[in-house]
């Protein structure tokens, strides 16, 4: 009995010294159309007051648009952050460099003791300043102020002025120094660098930092590219209707990114996408014709007869799309299904969510971005622990708790 016991005694004080998978869980917002944001409440400051943020996992610094003052800002949802002086960041401080390494630009201190920056995005650029306040965040051990480094952009460009948007900045989830998930693992708040999302096709959905809500169960993983500052899980081949001949005429370059509410496929790839959809069309659903779309992000767009309603109405005149990704002897498969890169317009007519990124963003020539309307309603994990990239079917709307690990819900 003794003996038991010392062992009990043993095993207790073990689980003290090793700490629980932490999480850190956040309620999604938003939908691919018409909103075209996916974003998060962080409550920031001291007090504490609520700001939009939209889930970028194509960017690293977590940035407001602020008042410092405000040269060029959007109206936002809220009242603008304000920094006082003393939140600014030097620019001898450590987390500036961190900044400009992220960046991939030498830093240069000026006449000004403040870390300025300026970030250039595929349509827009943002300039600010390195400021230093609180983040309330519901964490597994209680919601607790953490303090984290990210902009105060005052300045994102004469075109983006006074231009209504349904958020007021960017939640930096890339792959990087700066990175609101390397700031939370440094402090101690995660303890593994994971992170996920899940975007639910009913609007909404969540997100989650740590490794406890990873599904125990059924999850398709495939490595992530090392060397790549992105997201990526290397090159994969395009197969549509499960076809096995691919319809790529090369293996395309892959991306996620949750900042891109659609999906851009380099020139050849979209041409071959749009060809097959076409021919699909034309032998077996002829009452869909192809008509213009007020919406001129949506650039192919097809009417029925009457208004449809719902993707289920026309779903039997598309095929399933796939992604296959080889890593030795193992490949994995993204599976994108007629629900997955089609939207339905507020006109009633069924469009083509994915786009051409050469002529979108001519910048984007020869990328392949896997945008929000491709990972609906699966849960997709960015595990750079494990150096690894995951998905699994999961519905989204249902938020998990943080306290405990999940199995999959398919």
């Amino acid at each position: 009995m003794a003996a038991r016991l010392a062992v009990l005694a043993s095993l207790l004080l073990l689980l003290q010294l090793v700490p629980p998978s932490s999480a850190v869980v956040l309620e999604l917002h938003g939908k691919v159309y018409p909103t075209g944001h996916f974003f998060v409440t962080m409550n920031i400051g001291d007090p504490a007051k609520p700001y939009f943020l939209d889930i970028d996992t194509g960017s690293t610094l977590t940035w407001l648009q602020c008042d410092a003052p405000c040269t060029n800002c959007n109206i936002v949802p809220h009242v603008l952050y304000k920094p006082t002086p003393k939140k600014l960041v030097t620019c001898a401080d450590s987390l500036c460099t961190d900044l400009y390494t992220d960046l991939g630009k030498p830093k240069r201190c000026g006449s000004q003791k403040q870390c300025d920056y300026v970030i250039r995005y595929v349509d827009s650029s943002s300039m600010g300043v390195l400021v230093i306040d609180r983040f309330s965040l519901s964490a597994r051990n209680g919601t607790s102020p953490t303090t984290i480094a990210f902009g105060c952009g005052y300045d994102q460009g004469k075109k983006n002025r006074n231009v209504p948007v349904p958020v007021d900045g960017i939640l930096g989830l890339g792959r990087g120094k700066v990175t609101l998930l390397s700031q939370l693992k440094s402090q101690g708040v995660i303890t593994k660098h994971v992170l996920g999302h899940c975007i639910s096709s009913k609007g909404g959905g969540f997100l989650f930092f740590g490794d406890a809500q990873v599904p125990t169960s059924g999850v398709t993983w495939t490595p992530m590219n090392r060397e790549h500052k992105y997201y990526s899980p290397g090159h994969g081949t395009l197969h549509f209707d499960s076809n096995s001949k691919a319809i790529s005429a090369a293996p395309m370059a892959v991306i996620f990114d949750s900042g891109a509410t659609y999906t851009y496929f380099a020139a050849q790839p979209y041409q071959a996408t749009l060809s097959v959809v076409k021919s699909t069309l034309s032998n077996e659903c002829k009452f869909l014709t192809e008509v213009t779309e007020k919406d001129r992000a949506l650039t192919v767009c097809w009417k029925g007869k009457d208004k449809i309603i719902t993707i289920n109405e026309v779903k039997k005149c598309f095929r399933s799309l796939s992604l296959k990704f080889a890593d030795g002897d193992k490949k994995a498969t993204l599976e994108i299904p007629p629900e997955h890169y089609l939207i339905i317009s507020q006109e009633g007519h069924v469009c083509l969510g994915i786009l051409d990124g050469s002529k979108e963003h001519p910048s984007l020539a020869g990328t392949n971005l896997i945008g929000g309307i491709t990972m609906l309603d699966q849960m997709v994990i960015y595990d750079s622990e494990r150096s690894l990239l995951g998905w699994v079917n999961y519905q989204c709307d249902i938020i998990p708790r943080s306290e405990s690990a999940i199995t999959s819900r398919l």
